[in-house]
Order: C-alpha cells, then sequence, then structure tokens
C-alpha cells in the first residue's frame, strides 16, 4: 500500500465510528482522530459528510469516504491479507450477519429512548431473539467462525459494548443462555483493537 494519510472524523460514542476504528487497528493503518460534537455540527464538517453523520474517513485531504461498511471494505482492500473469508460464498455470509448486526444496532438505540418498562423489556426480549438466531450460527470459538478475527468480529464488539454499559446499570441476563455469544462477547473484549476504539473515559 502506498503511503497514504487517513483522518477520520468520529463522534465518541457511534457504534459505527468504533467499527471503523477496529480495522484502522488490526490492519495496522496510522490514522488521525478528530471527535466533533453532533449536536453542534460545524460548516466544515457539513461540507465533508454528505450525510451529516459520522465515521467519516479523509484520504489524503482529497477524498472522502462516508458509511462505515464502505470505510472498512476500502480499509481492508488496501492492506495486504483480508479481514473476510476468501470463499465467496463465505463472505457473503458474513456481510449479511453484518448488516444483521446493524439491525440490533437500531433496537438498542430503541432500549435506551424506551420511555416505560414494559417497553424496555419487550424491546430487550426482541434483542435476546435475534441473538438467539447468531447462537446458532456460532463457532463456539472465541471469533464468530473460529480463532481468526474477521471484520464482522470489528462489527459486533461495539454491538456487546453496550451491554458492558447495560450492565452497571441493571442485570439484563441477555447471554446467559447463550454461551456461544457470552465466549464470544468476552473475546473481543480483550481485544486490544476494539478496546482503543473508544476513548479511556468512555
Amino acid at each position: 500500500m502506498k503511503q497514504q494519510n487517513f483522518d477520520i472524523i468520529t463522534h465518541v460514542l457511534c457504534p459505527y465510528v468504533q467499527r471503523s476504528i477496529i480495522t484502522l487497528e488490526e490492519k495496522n493503518i496510522s490514522y488521525t482522530r478528530t471527535d466533533i460534537d453532533l449536536a453542534k455540527k460545524t460548516a466544515w464538517f457539513e461540507q465533508k459528510s454528505p450525510m451529516g453523520k459520522v465515521p467519516v474517513l479523509l484520504v489524503d485531504e482529497k477524498h472522502t469516504l462516508f458509511e462505515s461498511a464502505i470505510i472498512c471494505e476500502y480499509l481492508d482492500e488496501i492492506t495486504p491479507g483480508s479481514l473476510h473469508p476468501v470463499d465467496s460464498l463465505e463472505k457473503a455470509y458474513h456481510r449479511a450477519w453484518i448488516e444483521f448486526g446493524s439491525s440490533i444496532l437500531s433496537k438498542i438505540a430503541s432500549l435506551y429512548n424506551a420511555k416505560e418498562a414494559s417497553h424496555f423489556q419487550a424491546i430487550h426480549t426482541e434483542i435476546q431473539n435475534k441473538f438467539r438466531f447468531i447462537e446458532r450460527e456460532l463457532s463456539g470459538s472465541s471469533f464468530y467462525s473460529g480463532e481468526r478475527f474477521h471484520l464482522i468480529d470489528a462489527v459486533y464488539g461495539p454491538i456487546f459494548r453496550y451491554f458492558d454499559v447495560f450492565d452497571t446499570f441493571t442485570k439484563l441476563d441477555t447471554f446467559e443462555a447463550l454461551p456461544k455469544c457470552l465466549l464470544w462477547r468476552n473475546a473481543l473484549k480483550k481485544r486490544r483493537s476494539v478496546q482503543k476504539a473508544v476513548p479511556k473515559d468512555y
């Protein structure tokens, strides 16, 4: 890969930012990080982000990439090795479950915004049911499909992090009957790239 300069525009809480940072770390790519306040978007940021969202990756101050899936795929393609499986069908399978991860993030956002206990519990049940689907797919190893870290693991690391936060406030037992999910969650929590995806005061 030719030497390029990467500046990633981020927000400290965004899970889509986290998956991009994890990919940068896993691929050993040097980068600078610029955190912004999405509640006070500057004109500079609005010019750089057509969607008005983070992450945004600035490449050599010439090209702007947005949407985390695009950013992660690009970073993977321009560096040696791949965080995707080699087999085309297996790669498509991983991509499908990456999209499934985004649907879980949507439910987690609803969980945060639930106004009543009954609504909170109903959404949590929906999330648990989604993880039951995943439980059937997991290999029972450290990562999604074995002992090798893939891009799909970069996606679910930030998802599991939300439950670390929830666990400081209430006992949800989300993964109590999902041992393979719990094993995966714990392995991702220990991964250096996952730890570095958020500031220490997260």
